[in-house]
């Protein structure tokens, strides 16, 4: 069994490959994460190629009521391919992999910029208000910050 640090990395793979099918960064991270599993072996780097595009795919063709399904379901699939190939290498091995992959995932899963699936909005910020007694709400896929409103500015006069 591995560290959960190395179980958390995992999770961070498999989460920045389902984020990034679909997007501008998918084509590096793909073949950076194809490369990094192949570990030297083309025939080996090919077949990731395949499941990845697959994932992709699967990804893709979501319909809308089961994106979030799906999208769970494949982070789980390259966790678990991604904490496999780590608990079959050797302690040093385990430890430049891990750095490979942490490597990966800072250069081509941490580009600027947000995408959306199918009828979603894809925002760096967005301000969602109430006003006279309405209601307002959102689904957030991802990280959140919540902070206090703005108190009104003071009546002038």
């Amino acid at each position: 069994m591995i560290e959960p640090a190395l179980i958390a990395l995992a999770a961070s793979g498999g989460t920045a490959l389902v984020q990034a099918a679909g997007t501008d960064a998918w084509t590096g991270l793909r073949q950076a994460v194809a490369d990094w599993f192949g570990r030297g072996d083309v025939q080996r780097e090919r077949v990731e190629l395949e499941r990845l595009d697959q994932t992709a795919d699967i990804v893709q063709a979501a319909g809308q009521g089961e994106v979030e399904r799906v999208r769970d379901r494949q982070e789980a699939v390259w966790q678990t391919r991604i904490e496999t190939l780590l608990e079959n290498l050797d302690a040093a091995q385990r430890e430049q992999a891990a750095e490979e992959l942490r490597a990966v995932l800072a250069q081509h899963a941490s580009q600027p910029g947000v995408s959306a699936g199918q009828g979603g909005l894809a925002a760096n910020t967005v301000d969602v208000r109430a006003d006279k007694g309405s209601i307002a709400g959102g689904v957030i896929n991802g990280g959140a910050q919540i902070s206090n409103p703005r108190l009104p500015d003071p009546p002038q006069g």
